[in-house]
Formats: structure tokens, C-alpha cells, sequence
């Protein structure tokens, strides 16, 4: 089955305090919100649905949704609660903030066949988190998520690389956190700096300094490695590449490209590379061979890495001959085998 995302942007309704990073607006796309377009929108979107070959998920992303004016989320979670009791749809996902996440909350949004919480964690670390103004603690984020597991919804911890005053050991243990809360799954977003943003204005103050491009990939396949080590899906690396993105006067610094996923997970497997090689004692003894790097399935592209690079630089640090990439069904994701 195709599984199909209906997806109703709500730019920055329900957020309590403005984070140093966010500007939903440039984001998402839009600059405001009309509730009563919302059904118009979902009518438009399973009217093209070929529903014998999909399943299909409503998505409420972009504000913190659970934050929102109770009468509005209670309108919205009804409408959405009817397109899967007609069978339109098969659930529904949405994204908040740990500190707008309780016991009514969460028993509200399972009488409406909500699925999925995406929670907003960005950091464990209480001092990323005040200088990044996110109005809650490390403390109350592990709370949430307990919560929510414990009320059987699936979790999605979302992380952000190079906040204010973040280090790489501090976005590797956030890492680890996501997964021994008991999250599904995780979304990582390397900071790019929006414009009209206060950490747009740290940044030209001097008291923010953005990530280099490579710096974003290092840290997030520092915390990449974290999830692939335990299983743990990421069903995003970075923003999603879209045309407004690109507009004049959206980005004002930061690492955004939007090859940014594909390069983190290259830069991934180059290190698992490194590590095999390592380990197996294969450093001197590849010079001059013909390498074969046996894959996960689906796997090829994001171990040869851009342009090449991976190929490249395996020639370049062991003097290898030639490199083929070869896909195995026997391998899961971030396992290689090297034979030669």
C-alpha cells in the first residue's frame, strides 16, 4: 500500500513564546491560518486518492497543535476523526511541544484516532534549551514522552543540530535520549538561521555563529549514527526542499541544501567504512586491490556519496584500485561488508 501524507500547515497557532530560531511563516510557506478552509482542503485532497492501493494519514504540522484555542483543535481533530470513520483516512499524525502535552490532552486526542505525536524536543540539554528560548526543560520533555508511550501512541523525537550554545556531545546525548525515551522514530534538522528571527539577530551581533556546511553534516551524522546503531527510523534529515525556501530574504545563514539528508548518510557510511576497515585490519592490504562494498538494498547511492565522494576518497586513503558497491538483502541498514 502507498501511504499518502495529508498535510494542514497551522504556521505558529498554539506556540507560547517565540523560539530564537523559529519563523513558521517562512517555513511552512504561509502567513496565516483559515480554519474554515481546512475542510475544502482535506475534500480536495482524498477526491484524488485511489484508495484500493493507499493509505492515508491527515497531518497537522507547523504550530504547536495541542497548544492551539481549545475550541479550534477540538473543530479540527473532529473533522479530521470523520474522514476515518468514513474510512477516508487511517489516521492522524501531529506535531506540539513537550510543555503542552498532559493527561486531558492525550486522553482527548485518542478519542479522536490520533496515532502519531511528533514532539519538538530539539535538545536535552537545559542550557541549549534556554539559549535558544525554548520555554521549557529537559525535564519537562522526558515527562511528555513518558506520557505519551505510556498512553501507547507512537513517538516521534524531533532534534536540531547546532543550537545556541550546542556541542556535538550534547546533540549525540540528545540522541540517546530520543531512544531510551522509547521514541518510534526521530526527525533531525540541522539550524539553518531564517531571516527576522532573533537568532538572525544573534548572528549578525556576533553572538551566534551558524554551522559551516560541513559542520552540519559531521554533527548530524554524529547523531545519525546514534539512531542507526539502535534501529531507530529517521524519517527526516533536514528541511524539506522547497521552492520558498530559496526566495530572497528567507535564509540569512546556517547549512541548508537540499541534498542535506543524502549527504549526512553518505558521510555515515563513509565513517562505517572507516570502521570496518579498522577493524578487520584491512588498512594496509587494500592498495592496489579491486574492492567490493556489499549494501543494504536501496543503500547504493548513499554509500558512494556525492559526486563520487566516498569512492574517491576510499581511493585517496587506501590507495584502492576500483570500488563497486553491491546490494545485499542479507545486510540491514548501516551494515557493510568489504570483500577484495
Amino acid at each position: 500500500m502507498r501511504h499518502i501524507n495529508i498535510p494542514i500547515f497551522i504556521p505558529h497557532m498554539g506556540c507560547p513564546n517565540d523560539c530564537v530560531f523559529c519563523n513558521q511563516r517562512r517555513i511552512s510557506g504561509k502567513t496565516e491560518f483559515d480554519i474554515t478552509s481546512v475542510e475544502a482542503e482535506l475534500e480536495r485532497a482524498v477526491s484524488t486518492i485511489e484508495y484500493d492501493t493507499s493509505e492515508v494519514e491527515i497531518a497537522f504540522f507547523g504550530g504547536s497543535f495541542t497548544g492551539i484555542d481549545r475550541a479550534d483543535m477540538l473543530y479540527l481533530l473532529g473533522l479530521a476523526k470523520r474522514y476515518v470513520d468514513y474510512g477516508k483516512a487511517t489516521s492522524i499524525r501531529l506535531s506540539t511541544r513537550p510543555d503542552y502535552i498532559d493527561g486531558e490532552i492525550l486522553d482527548i486526542l485518542a478519542a479522536h484516532h490520533v496515532t502519531d505525536i511528533e514532539l519538538g524536543l530539539q535538545s536535552m540539554s537545559d542550557r541549549v534549551l534556554a539559549a535558544s528560548k525554548r520555554g521549557h526543560t529537559a525535564e519537562c520533555a522526558r515527562a511528555a514522552c513518558r506520557m505519551i508511550k505510556a498512553q501507547g501512541f507512537n513517538l516521534v523525537g524531533q532534534m536540531m543540530i547546532g543550537l545556541p550554545s550546542s556541542t556535538e556531545a550534547d546533540e549525540v546525548e540528545t540522541a540517546r535520549e530520543i531512544v531510551s525515551l522509547g521514541c518510534d522514530a526521530a526527525r533531525i534538522y540541522p539550524t539553518v538561521v531564517f531571516c527576522e528571527t532573533a537568532l538572525c539577530d544573534m548572528m549578525h551581533r556576533g553572538e551566534y555563529i551558524p554551522l559551516s556546511h560541513d559542520g552540519a553534516v559531521n554533527r548530524s551524522a554524529a547523531a545519525l549514527s546514534v539512531f542507526a546503531e539502535h534501529g531507530l527510523p529517521v524519517i527526516r534529515l533536514g528541511l524539506c526542499a522547497a521552492d520558498n525556501l530559496f526566495e530572497p530574504g528567507t535564509i540569512a545563514g546556517g547549512a541548508y541544501h537540499s541534498a542535506m539528508g543524502e549527504m549526512v548518510y553518505s558521510e555515515l557510511y563513509m565513517r562505517r567504512i572507516r570502521e570496518y576497515i579498522a577493524a578487520n585490519g584491512l588498512s594496509d592490504k587494500l592498495a592496489g586491490k579491486n574492492i567490493k562494498i556489499h549494501v543494504p538494498v536501496g543503500e547504493t547511492s548513499k554509500v558512494s556519496g556525492q559526486k563520487r565522494c566516498n569512492k574517491l576518497s576510499l581511493q585517496n586513503e587506501y590507495n584502492v584500485k576500483s570500488v563497486k558497491i553491491i546490494e545485499n538483502p542479507s545486510l540491514l541498514w548501516y551494515n557493510i561488508k568489504i570483500e577484495y
